[in-house]
């Protein structure tokens, strides 16, 4: 008999889109536009000290491009306005972020096969900062694919990952046991590790080839698209779907 499945619950970051393929872009072209203003430094050199700072400050930290002008040597942006240098590349990042943030074509397709043939429920939880996870998924499109009450992001919550509390408090939301719940995360440690901890079915999406930290344990699945998710589904729960 197959086992009951009402909810799944998704990541954004590197599961509803690229955001490694997305950040290394917007990134970069943030460095260039600096640069057609008058910046000075390589704009390979540039970006490995902007990578840096990402790493020491965390992708949710609001003054990158401040903090790379104060660290390089001044003659790099001498009788520049300094924040003009910093307007330029916020400039420069959100057009990238304008012209090419896309999800996943597979990723609609299902989620909206989800959405039309199937009663289950659908959610996203989110580490990050609430507006910018929020604007992620006005900008993707897919807002009307989950729950209107089936968004869960760390920072408006006050619980961020890896705390189970955030998937328990997705699952009550919903009214469903952590065991009648999907959890389709990419990193081990923050996206599988918790789940498992409270008895959530864990799917590892493994698209990228972003490396992470292995987890403490094993999710119950992996894939590698979202029609794998789909195979899952059929398999493990009886629940067929064509998109």
């Amino acid at each position: 008999m197959a086992e009951t499945l009402r909810a799944i619950f998704f990541d954004i970051d590197d599961t509803l889109y690229s955001t490694s393929e997305f950040a290394a872009r917007a990134r970069r072209n943030a460095i260039e536009n600096m640069r057609a203003h008058g910046f000075r430094m390589a704009t390979e050199d540039a970006l490995r000290e902007l990578l840096e700072i990402v790493s020491e400050f965390s992708s949710n930290y609001e003054h990158h491009f401040d903090k790379l002008l104060r660290r390089v040597p001044n003659h790099y942006w001498e009788g520049i306005n300094p924040t003009l240098l910093v307007a330029a590349a916020v400039v420069g990042y959100h057009e990238t972020k304008f012209r090419e943030l896309r999800p996943y074509e597979d990723a609609i397709d299902v989620l909206k096969a989800l959405r039309e043939q199937t009663e289950l429920k659908l959610g996203v939880i989110s580490s990050g900062l609430a507006l910018k996870q929020a604007e992620k998924l006005v900008r993707l499109g897919v807002v009307g694919l989950f729950e209107p009450e089936g968004i869960f992001i760390s920072d408006e919550i006050g619980i961020s990952k890896p705390n189970p509390k955030l998937y328990l408090r997705a699952c009550a939301a919903f009214g469903v046991r952590p065991s009648e719940a999907i959890y389709v995360g990419d990193r081990p440690r923050m996206d599988v590790d918790p789940c498992n901890r409270i008895g959530m079915i864990t799917v590892l999406n493994k698209r990228t080839s972003r490396e992470y930290q292995p987890g403490e344990t094993e999710p119950d699945f992996e894939i590698h698209n979202f029609f794998d998710l789909l195979d899952i589904l059929k398999d493990r729960f009886g629940i067929e779907v064509e998109a």
